[in-house]
């Protein structure tokens, strides 16, 4: 079931992010250390600016965020990945959007970007950026519908 976040499941989104989030830099040639999400300042301020919904199977094993077309955040934790958790955040994600979409992923990430390119999403820009101040290659993927 997807539902609104409720200020009582930070802690579990949180746990949820700190156990995904260096999967999104697996594929890099540099190794990375966690920076929990309490304590990266750049994330939190984008999650907390987001609307948050969370996926609950008797718990919550995922969530994601958007602000304004932009998907801000989308993660399901490792024990409850390939059941479509990811697809169905995704689609219901999108449905709030409308017609154009965008998010951001590491270029290294070749999982991800095939799953995004699956939900209706191309790659528009490629940029530097950093993870707890380690360079980051990434993409910018957009996602426009014909009106």
């Amino acid at each position: 079931m997807i539902r609104e976040f409720s200020d009582n499941d930070f802690e579990v989104i949180s746990a949820i992010y700190n156990t995904s989030k260096l999967d999104e830099l697996l594929y890099e040639e540099d190794i990375f250390e966690l920076l929990p999400l309490k304590k990266d300042i750049q994330r939190l301020k984008s999650l907390k600016e987001s609307t948050i919904y969370v996926y609950e199977v008797n718990v919550v094993v995922g969530y994601a965020s958007y602000k304004g077309n932009e998907i801000s955040s989308l993660f399901v934790h490792p024990d409850s990945r390939g059941s479509g958790i990811g697809k169905k955040l995704m689609a219901f994600l999108l449905g709030k959007i409308g017609r154009i979409a965008n998010l951001y992923v590491a270029n290294s990430n070749r999982p991800a970007i095939e799953f995004y390119e699956k939900m209706g999403f191309c790659i528009s820009n490629e940029f530097q950026t950093t993870y707890n101040g380690k360079p980051v290659l990434a993409n910018e993927m957009v996602r426009a519908l014909d009106s």
